[in-house]
């Protein structure tokens, strides 16, 4: 009997969705099918690839309303906040913008004698394992730089966010990209693990768990498959005596709470001079109790279900923890009657919090957030470093070379700047430690998205 693979909304605990995984000889046809396109999309100039590209993006954005539905459906996000376009366009316009400076070759000598250059040069069939959370943007930082580079892709969606891969393959379809150059596949844990293992895959980028990080490298163990891996955070905010206030804590409440908590580079902890510790939770805990809990599709709604119940639970056992070892929860549950024990879970604001909770060690991914006082910067630095984890770190300052000494100092993949909870496409998206490795978007995003090839070419003998 062919397994399915189940969607079970958070709305209301429904099925929404079910697809069958596709066998190993399906897989490997599809893999097969993609090796064989790939060739040919490769060798079509640069700006016919980038066209094409982009008009698939803008077929994706023409859908826009009935994804938005689709999102709150499957990942429980409120309507009210439209998609995820705006920063899906921002991306792949931005890498299609630079395509041709990024791929260009790199001229070392052309003379009479000797012509030295170094190409880029596509991997081949790109495998792209995306995360419900944020599941066209998350996709989109490796589907659009590695179709224009010249590979061909392959996607495979997070069960929770089923239908994701079918809608962009259909995008993609209707504005003109060739058959197998981008396709969708419903894979179960095991067939994904035996085509990795048998090197049916060129590069390999998947967003996830820790744990599927380690399932993925051992999979490829021998395959000497390249891959980049972005496997989690616990980011840190930092506000110094001379921050900002209010524009500190309205963003780095945001970077908290958006999305019911479950952000890659959402913030988890935070670390307050201790000069400006008192307003600052004061000014946090009013900003999380006006929020509105419910149902996704209330345009009231400021934050809805978390994905799964699973994932809510999580996070109510670790403030559980917290609260038995000393922690003290500030948001009143009386203004939250919509918790119901399952997907739908109340933003909560901690303080006496430490180290030795996992609250303040794990990710958590989800609508709490630890705040703790520091005395200087050294001692924020040793709390900011201490972590597992390593994606970005938001810095609160008015001055900008302390910002960067600080950052010089802290074990992470982005340093912000009175920012926070943002992808910078210009930038690398990037992290260190138990994060992963690699890494995604601007330059870098064509470099790990295509091999260097040289040419030494002696014109005189």
């Amino acid at each position: 009997m062919t397994r399915q693979l189940q969607l079970i909304s958070p709305v209301d605990g429904s099925v929404f969705a079910t697809r069958p995984v596709v066998s190993r000889a399906e897989a490997d046809k599809i893999v097969s099918d993609a090796r064989a396109a790939q060739k040919n999309w490769a060798a079509r100039p640069l700006d016919e690839r980038i066209s094409v590209v982009m008009a698939g993006i803008a077929r994706l954005g023409e859908m826009n309303d009935e994804v938005t539905i689709e999102l709150a459906h499957m990942m429980g996000r409120p309507v009210r906040y439209g998609g995820e376009f705006g920063g899906v366009n921002e991306r792949a316009s931005h890498m299609a913008q630079i395509a041709r400076e990024a791929l260009k070759p790199i001229i070392v000598e052309d003379s009479d004698d000797f012509e030295r250059r170094i190409v880029h040069e596509p991997h081949g069939v790109v495998l792209v394992i995306a995360p419900w959370n944020y599941p066209y943007m998350t996709a989109i930082n490796t589907l659009v730089p590695a179709l224009i580079a010249g590979n061909t892709v392959i996607l495979k969606h997070a069960t929770q966010t089923l239908l994701v891969g079918e809608r962009l393959v259909t995008a993609f379809i209707e504005a003109g990209i060739p058959e197998h150059v981008f396709q969708n596949i419903f894979l179960d844990h095991g067939t994904t693990s035996e085509l990795i293992a048998a090197n049916s895959f060129d590069f390999l980028n998947f967003t996830g768990s820790v744990g599927g990080g380690i399932a993925m490298e051992k999979a490829a163990v021998g395959t000497f498959t390249p891959m980049g891996l972005e496997l989690g955070g616990k980011d840190p905010g930092y506000v110094m005596e001379d921050a900002d206030l209010d524009a500190a804590t309205d963003t780095l409440m945001d970077a908290a709470m958006y999305n019911a908590g479950q952000c890659c580079c959402g913030i988890e902890r935070i670390y307050v001079h201790e000069s400006l510790f008192d307003a600052f939770v004061e000014k946090a805990v009013a900003i999380v109790s006006a929020l509105k809990l419910g149902n996704p599709f209330d345009k009231e709604t400021t934050i809805g279900p978390m994905a799964s119940v699973r994932f809510a639970q999580e996070v109510r056992d670790q403030i559980s923890e917290a609260l038995a070892d000393g922690a003290k929860a500030l948001i009143d549950p009386e203004l939250f009657p919509e918790d119901d024990g399952g997907a739908y879970l109340m933003p909560q604001i901690l303080v006496d919090v430490t180290h030795k909770m996992r609250v303040m060690r794990d990710e958590s991914f989800g609508p709490v957030v630890g705040i703790m006082p520091v005395k200087n910067d050294q001692e924020a630095i040793e709390l900011m470093n201490d972590s597992e984890f390593g994606l970005t770190a938001s810095i609160w300052t008015s001055d900008a070379g302390r910002a960067a000494a600080i950052g010089a100092q802290i074990q992470t993949g982005t340093i912000f700047m009175n920012r926070a909870d943002y992808l910078d496409p210009g930038l690398c998206w990037t992290g260190c430690k138990n994060t992963g490795r690699g890494g995604s978007l601007s330059v870098i995003g064509y470099q790990n998205l295509t091999r260097p090839k040289s040419y030494h070419m002696k014109k005189t003998i």
